[in-house]
């Protein structure tokens, strides 16, 4: 891999090293619109392509959908390699948030897979830009709860945008991955009355989340040739791919997953087909915005964020209406509405700096 290449407009990428093991990557993709926020992930990834790659993909992910939001906050992403040989322990995360504490605030880190609330307070340690702590640490919690209801009012938009009624009952919908957001996503679905089949790697917790909300379980592979309404990634990305998009049998795709879409040629593919793709940092945006209500001068507020839910169905159907008025992908019209945005402030600024740096 030719790192330089594969940045294709990244302001920044961070290589660190440290105690406990740590290997990271931070990319900072942009930060036209303030400092950077993204998770951070903490996987056994493969090799170093990987887990670079994965990092470029995602924080370049986070710009869309801090833009797409109207949030002042661009867009970034951290991964620590984990793996054989490799545990979190506190040298680790510590090490990390020096890491995080380096770039001065041009990067604020929050949770992703693999990283939990108590990881983050041991991060807190080394840096002040950490955010998305437990409440009884001044933070906002666990942010996949916001996120699963944002992807359930998404869920509704996309069913009004083609039939007329946002009505979840009898809708047939099918659910991969049962974590943080994918069991509340269930749960929000199963409350308005919808028909669930739900798969994940762990069967114990399919299980589990089945019988509280009355669903089939079924393997992955079978999950995704479904014949049901709304097909919904909630687990890993890159799962729908040249190979499965011919064979998928929904009407929408539309999940919290990041990076559903293995190449930008799929969401054509799925146009094409007449599926209604969801542009996942859109519809799964909610759980960045309690994250950066945190930065908020008066102080984190949750009902200010159950307020801005909207957003996410409002934002959702300007983009549908902008994809058939173009005749482009959804995924197309998302990222088109992004960059308006970040070309309004190109000729303000070319990127963020923290006040003592100015």
């Amino acid at each position: 891999m030719s790192v330089f290449k594969e940045m294709d407009g990244h302001e920044q990428v961070l290589f660190s090293s440290g105690p406990g093991g740590l290997r990271c990557v931070i990319a900072l993709h942009s930060t036209l619109l303030g400092p950077a926020l993204g998770g951070v992930r903490y996987l056994p990834y493969r090799d170093d392509d990987q887990a670079i790659g994965d990092a470029l993909r995602l924080s370049r992910a986070m710009t869309y959908k801090a833009a797409c939001a109207g949030l002042d906050i661009g867009g970034g992403k951290a991964v620590i390699f984990g793996g054989a040989g490799v545990e979190k322990s506190e040298a680790l995360l510590r090490a990390f948030g020096q890491a995080v504490e380096s770039l001065s605030g041009r990067f604020i880190a929050a949770c992703d897979m693999g990283i939990t609330t108590a990881d983050l307070r041991v991060m807190r340690k080394e840096s002040q830009w950490i955010r998305g702590l437990d409440t009884e640490e001044g933070g906002s919690g666990e942010s996949g709860a916001m996120t699963a209801y944002g992807v359930s009012l998404g869920i509704r938009a996309c069913l009004e945008y083609l039939d007329g009624s946002d009505s979840l009952e009898g809708r047939h919908i099918a659910i991969d991955g049962v974590g943080k957001v994918g069991a509340r996503l269930a749960g929000h679905l199963a409350d308005g009355g919808a028909r669930l089949t739900v798969a994940d790697i762990d069967q114990e917790k399919a299980e589990r989340v089945a019988e509280a909300c009355g669903a089939e379980v079924v393997s992955r592979e079978k999950l995704y040739l479904l014949d049901v309404d709304v097909l919904s990634p909630n687990a890993v990305g890159n799962v729908i791919d040249a190979d499965l998009v011919d064979n998928l049998r929904c009407r929408i795709v539309a999940g919290g997953a990041n990076n559903q879409l293995s190449a930008p040629v799929i969401a054509d593919r799925l146009a094409a087909r007449g599926i209604l793709y969801a542009p996942d940092f859109v519809i799964n945006a909610l759980g960045l915005i309690q994250v950066v209500d945190e930065l908020h001068p008066a102080g984190h507020d949750m009902n200010r964020v159950r307020k801005d839910a909207q957003l996410i169905p409002e934002r959702l159907v300007e983009i549908f209406t902008r994809a058939k008025n173009l005749n482009i992908s959804t995924a197309g019209a998302a990222i088109s509405m992004a960059r308006d945005r970040l070309a309004a402030v190109r000729g303000v600024r070319s990127f963020w700096l923290p006040p003592r740096c100015r």
